[in-house]
């Protein structure tokens, strides 16, 4: 098969970063300006499309040819700007940047090229930025550029040239790219995936209009308002200002605050015999701060001239265990809801009535961020199915674990987390129920579930919330105790994976465990081989001693703190939790790929769970759809799955 490398410069006069990829192309302003493509790592052409150029009649003809593999860097860019103007189907593409994450690297082309070790004439130029922002995004008219909007090709000929040269560049390094990790290809079944998410993110999710417009009005409304009791109290001209806040509270309180972040705000708000205008002041900034307005921007920002929100979703955005990341509007991350009355509340909205919400809710802001969810909406005549998975990376460890009571847990009644409090503190689980005494120790079972699952100790419980909900911090050491001392096959789990990656690496040679999970070694790559067959990378790996001076595997990898490519070093519970939720992504894609091939249309889907749209009063139903989520695949004989749903005409947290 013959393989065509493209790369692409266009212009438009929407924000790609802010509005996305799908309204930038549809702009009307929106022009390729260079297409540079090479076939089967022979010499660049770029064409030059901005000065009159056409792109050659073979070219056109093979970008619709299944029979040429066409391939780029985020490969979704290329194939949405050429499908204004020519035909190209998916599934003939081969993305290098997906390629790259599934191989444990970056995404991006440059810190890319850099971490492979190209030399330096096959890396991306480092003078793109510039020459981007000049030529692909509008300007400011000034006297110097005679009031012009937009720098083209004849406006400056040196730098065209150069621009050039820049999308050429970049095809050689996507080829180099592309031949390096074609010695770890990626997954027929990953491309079939990768495919789907085309078009699940092509396809989008309708917006209601009406909320967002009725949302932001309502948080100008009291932005205005907030801050101006903000400078009624301080006095401050600028209240939202950091530096100034920070001066203030020093000089009317005995606090010394080093940052006004939320944790930072939210301690001192909890001391409740602080000062009390110091802790309105704070409580006004914790309300100016409301990301949900963000939110609703973002969703204006993005919105296509259709009323929907394309491209949501990163594949294997969560580099290495391959799960999806949010893009855009960010729905991995969006707030909960928890008002009972959401029809009512979104109706108020919609009509502006600002103080109907403040008179039965109280809290505006946080009501506008409850509705977040709501404002994804089924087109008209449709329905949500809104289906998601029951426990699934409790279960998945279970599982591969073997620890047989929490898989009869599973198996049965499914409560978790009274099995867990039941088994750590030995009280009979028919006890732990409301209106008990016992109830209580739900709490601490659910804490510690959450938070000691991949080798956790007291700080996991900490930041998993353990103090907010009452815990001592004398009983953290306790809890951890008690919940390894009732889950003793995990806790075996976490050293035994630790023990196969340490010695995978220091001699090279496979290792398989009892669950279906095997390790291998090669020049380049520590990998974990899923019972799926999918495979998790760790580059470069070494054993070397960790700052708690034991040996540990380190490798190079991409820091989720500092986001900088650097050696990491890891441990029993970390490949745990890679582990698991890599196998728990396995069986989320699969179950995309078996309601897709029964004809639910998906429109979007978050963590474990999946948005369908489907018209009223047709065949297919909420209890087909949570059926095929909990039917296992062939690999996962004996994993006890769950999943339950609800219908709805909005979005929301049920």
């Amino acid at each position: 098969m013959k393989t065509l490398h493209i790369d692409l410069e266009t212009y438009s006069d929407i924000d790609l970063a802010k509005a996305g990829l799908y309204k930038y192309v549809q702009s009307p302003a929106f022009e390729i300006l260079l297409f540079a493509y090479s076939y089967d790592y022979g010499p660049v052409q770029v064409i030059d499309l901005a000065a009159g150029e056409q792109v050659p009649i073979r070219v056109v003809r093979d970008l619709d040819d299944p029979a040429v593999e066409k391939a780029a860097h985020n490969a979704a860019f290329e194939i949405i700007c050429l499908k204004k103007y020519f035909p190209t189907e998916e599934c003939q593409w081969h993305c290098t940047m997906v390629h790259a994450y599934y191989c444990g690297l970056p995404g991006q082309l440059g810190q890319l090229g850099k971490a492979l070790g190209l030399p330096e004439s096959h890396q991306k130029m480092s003078v793109g930025r510039q020459l981007i922002r000049y030529f692909c995004t509008p300007c400011a008219p000034t006297k110097g550029n005679y009031g012009r909007t937009r720098n083209r090709w004849y406006h400056d000929k040196e730098k065209w040239g150069l621009f050039k040269s820049y999308c050429a560049r970049d095809v050689v390094t996507e080829m180099e790219v592309h031949k390096i990790l074609g010695k770890h290809p990626f997954p027929e079944a990953e491309h079939a995936l990768w495919v789907l998410d085309q078009h699940i993110n092509q396809g989008g999710v309708m917006v209601d209009q009406g909320l967002v417009r009725g949302a932001l009005d309502i948080s100008g409304q009291m932005q205005g308002e907030l801050s101006g009791r903000a400078r009624e109290l301080t006095g401050l001209g600028n209240p939202n200002s950091v530096a100034q806040l920070k001066q203030w509270i020093r000089e009317n309180s005995s606090l010394e605050l080093e940052d006004l972040k939320k944790q930072t705000v939210a301690e001192v708000l909890a001391d409740k015999s602080g000062d009390g205008l110091v802790r309105e002041v704070l409580r006004l900034r914790k309300e100016l701060g409301k990301t949900s307005v963000k939110k609703y921007e973002a969703m204006q920002a993005c919105m296509c001239s259709d009323g929907r929100i394309r491209g949501l979703l990163q594949f294997y955005g969560a580099n290495r265990t391959g799960r999806w990341a949010g893009r855009l509007v960010q729905v991995q991350n969006l707030p909960r809801n928890y008002i009972g009355t959401l029809d009512a509340a979104r109706g108020l909205v919609k009509k502006g009535q600002t103080d109907a919400i403040k008179a039965i809710y109280g809290n505006v802001p946080d009501t506008l961020s409850q509705l977040i969810r709501t404002a994804f909406i089924p087109s008209a005549g449709n329905r949500f199915l809104v289906a998601d998975f029951s426990a699934i990376e409790a279960r998945v460890l279970s599982w591969l674990a073997g620890e047989q009571w929490r898989l009869d847990v599973f198996r049965t009644h499914g409560k978790i987390y009274e099995a867990s409090a039941s088994a750590m503190f030995g009280v009979d689980i028919g006890l732990i129920k409301k209106g008990n005494p016992e109830y209580e120790l739900r709490g601490k079972g659910k804490v510690a579930e959450l938070a000691l699952g991949y080798q956790g100790g007291k700080g996991s419980l900490v930041s998993m919330g353990a103090l907010g909900m009452g815990l001592a911090e004398e009983e953290l050491p306790d809890i951890v105790r008690r919940w390894r001392g009732s889950n003793r096959r995990i806790v075996d789990f976490w050293h035994a994976v630790e023990r196969y990656a340490l010695d995978t690496v220091r001699h090279g040679t496979a290792g398989y465990m009892p669950c279906g999970i095997a390790f291998g070694r090669d020049a380049d790559y520590l990998y974990i081989v899923l019972p799926s067959g999918r495979r998790l990378y760790y580059y470069r790996p070494e054993v070397r001693v960790n700052d708690l001076g034991r040996d540990a595997v380190h490798f190079m990898g991409v820091n989720q703190k500092t986001k900088k490519w650097e050696a990491i070093a890891t441990y029993g519970g970390k490949l745990v939790e890679n582990i698991v939720q890599a196998v728990a992504r396995d069986l989320l894609a699969n179950s995309l790929m078996n309601l897709h091939q029964a004809g639910f249309t998906i429109r979007f889907h978050i963590h474990d769970e999946v948005i369908l749209e489907e018209p009223e009063g047709s065949g297919r139903t909420l209890e087909e759809a949570v059926g095929i989520m909990c039917r296992p695949p062939g690999w996962a004989a004996g994993l006890p799955l769950g999943a339950d749903g609800f219908e709805a005409h909005y979005y929301k947290k049920d």
